[in-house]
């Protein structure tokens, strides 16, 4: 039993890369409801929202104690997924709550930014121009998040066990790498019929 992390840039195509490599396992993805797990147990919901709002649209603002509470419910819970293995654990800097643990591959999905602005611009009909803004405030807004709260740099190649480009890789190419790379590192073995092809 394994764990994968998943950090990715908007754009990038990590959701789809994510649940590429949970098919290929057999694994089940955690994202959003890993949130809404933590900010109910911490009896603040509303901190789903504002941690989820990756452009700052929302413009909530927890309270320091709140904050703290529901952070410190996530990190419980995700040791819990790490626990019981056989996840993908998608952002919430997963990749830095759970990199002391050897049964944890942590996997980082980028592209550069012009790609990952012509993909945002295609898929939501705007302007390059709007596509490039979002990811631009994207990346800032993960960045900081990872600094203000984890005193991490979102960028640190040592955070990841493989990092993938997709500008010229499908999720399924991606998520084939991956899963080699997870084979080799953690002797996991595959289930039947889903050896990598790559």
């Amino acid at each position: 039993m394994a764990t994968i992390t998943i950090s990715r840039q908007l754009g990038s195509l990590g959701d789809e890369v994510a649940q590429a490599i949970a098919k290929r396992l057999d694994y089940r993805v955690v994202c959003r409801e890993l949130i809404n797990q933590a900010a109910i147990q911490c009896g603040s919901p509303e901190i789903a929202l504002s941690v989820i709002d990756d452009l700052g649209l929302f413009g909530f603002r927890p309270s320091t104690k709140h904050r703290q509470a529901f952070f410190s419910v996530l990190n419980t819970v995700m040791e819990q997924y790490a626990d019981e293995g056989n996840y993908v654990i998608v952002g919430r800097a997963s990749q830095v709550i759970l990199r002391a643990r050897p049964d944890v591959f942590h996997v980082k999905v980028m592209a550069p930014i012009d790609v990952r602005a012509s993909r945002l611009a295609a898929q939501q009909r705007i302007p390059y121009e709007a596509g490039l803004a979002q990811v631009t405030a994207s990346d800032l807004t993960r960045r900081n998040y990872l600094l203000r709260y984890y005193h991490a740099k979102w960028d640190d190649p040592e955070l990841y066990d493989i990092i993938v480009n997709t500008a010229r890789l499908s999720p399924e190419q991606a998520a084939c790498m991956v899963c080699e790379a997870i084979h080799k590192c953690l002797n996991q073995p595959f289930p039947r019929g889903t050896l990598p092809r790559i």
